[in-house]
């Protein structure tokens, strides 16, 4: 197969690690991580990363690079992505890519508009003005300076509410002035291999998660991070509800169910972004065994 990118994604714990070791080997090539979270160093447990062995196994790119307090972009993700499938594409013409990230994978699959990277000074000072005024505060400034992205924006979602917001300032643009929505070539070949299971099943499988994440030490690992806990990398499900527990606001018992119920919210977030997408190839997990997951893929790649 010539330059092609085959890309297995699906809502989180539906199963995309151990298919992705298997089909990666059946390739003959490495993993590139498509997940915003496990790009980061010292988040682990809570992040579910490949363990060490699956690391060893097969090689994963943009697992562990950055530190915590780096800021990165779906725009670089994009960037660095595209530069790293182009170096391998002599060696290994089929490549794989596995995550949830949405951006992320949207950002290769069909690249993002070209907006501006934040500056540090501007970041920090909508930072500032989101502690201190508050988001209803924030949307208002929006309201007035980009009334069109106003209009489309989740007014509850204070990431993209900031984030226009220092486009506008950095800029002195609009933020939709940016946004143009154009799907950029690639030169390769893109396969997208969605997993998917029945919901209950899908939450069960995510409660059982949280249940051994919490066995394999998330609240230790919560507890070193707590000094940390204010930056944006850390403001994750399962590091903020353990940070209540450190403050003293909340008992352990209450901050493990919101971590279930939180992810919940998560993978259903991710399911109704990827229904979305008609160019994803649906697999049942719940129906098939993996060596009949591998099956479909292969005649998918035929």
């Amino acid at each position: 197969m010539t330059d092609t990118l085959v890309v297995l994604l699906g809502p989180t714990a539906v199963g995309k690690t151990e298919l992705s070791i298997r089909l990666a080997k059946l390739l003959s090539c490495d993993i590139i991580s498509a997940d915003s979270r496990q790009i980061y160093k010292q988040i682990d447990i809570g992040t579910a990363k490949p363990t060490k062995e699956e690391q060893q196994e097969v090689r994963h790119h943009f697992i562990d690079i950055l530190p915590l307090d780096q800021y990165y972009s779906a725009a670089q993700y994009e960037a660095d992505a595209l530069r790293l499938i182009a170096s391998q594409s002599a060696a290994h013409p089929c490549q794989l890519m596995v995550g949830g990230s949405m951006m992320y994978i949207d950002a290769v699959t069909k690249g993002i508009d070209d907006i501006p990277t934040i500056e540090d000074e501007t970041r920090q000072l909508m930072h500032h003005k989101f502690e201190t005024e508050g988001l209803d505060a924030l949307c208002a400034e929006l309201r007035l300076l980009d009334p069109e992205y106003y209009d489309l924006v989740d007014k509850k979602n204070h990431k993209r509410i900031v984030h226009a917001l220092e486009i506008c300032y950095q800029t002195g643009r609009t933020y939709t002035s940016f946004r143009k929505n154009q799907t950029k070539d690639r030169p390769f070949r893109i396969i997208k291999i969605g997993l998917r299971r029945e919901r209950d099943n899908l939450f069960a499988r995510i409660n059982r998660r949280v249940d051994q994440m919490m066995q394999q030490g998330l609240m230790d690992e919560a507890r070193h991070l707590y000094p940390l806990r204010h930056l944006n990398s850390l403001n994750t499900v399962g590091y903020k509800e353990l940070f209540k527990v450190l403050d003293g606001e909340w008992e352990l018992p209450m901050a493990v169910e919101r971590i279930k119920k939180n992810t919940r919210v998560y993978a259903k977030k991710q399911m109704t972004w990827f229904a979305h997408d008609a160019d994803i190839h649906w697999i049942d997990v719940d129906k098939l065994t993996i060596e009949q997951q591998i099956q479909q893929i292969r005649a998918l790649l035929e």
